[in-house]
């Protein structure tokens, strides 16, 4: 087995999606990954991942035969430009408009923009404003 190097983040360990066109979903996700310049992790028979993010068929082992239903999951963005890519990028790819960019209420700062994946998943991607963090994650090798 070759060493793989995963980064982890806050509080969730990973996030299981399932779908019912894994092919729109992968196009979609893997143009939205790539305008949050993060990486796809790899694929497999029925699944792709990046990350925290599992995206399985219905009829993968996983999946147990049925779709994971409607999720809101966010993405964090570097800065307001790379949630304007988000948002052109998943639109661009099967995207639906689900709120366009621009700053929100929920505390100052709070730059977002809401799409709606191929399968009605609420997709988002922030940008908190100018913070200083830990690190910019935690680095796990096996």
């Amino acid at each position: 087995m070759e060493t793989q190097e995963i980064h982890r983040g806050r509080l969730i360990d990973h996030l299981q999606l399932v779908v019912r066109d894994l092919a729109a979903s992968q196009a979609f996700y893997s143009a939205v990954l790539e305008a949050l310049e993060l990486p796809m992790g790899g694929t497999g028979d029925g699944y792709f991942w990046a990350d925290e993010l599992f995206v399985s068929s219905l009829d993968s082992e996983a999946a147990a035969g049925e779709p994971t239903g409607r999720h809101h999951l966010a993405f964090q963005a570097r800065d307001r430009a790379m949630v304007d890519a988000f948002h052109r990028a998943a639109l661009a790819s099967g995207g639906t408009d689900h709120g366009a960019p621009g700053e929100r209420p929920y505390h100052p700062g709070y730059y977002a923009a809401f799409v709606l994946d191929p399968d009605g998943n609420n997709i988002e991607a922030v940008y908190h404003g100018e913070a200083q963090r830990s690190a910019a994650s935690v680095k796990v090798t096996f």
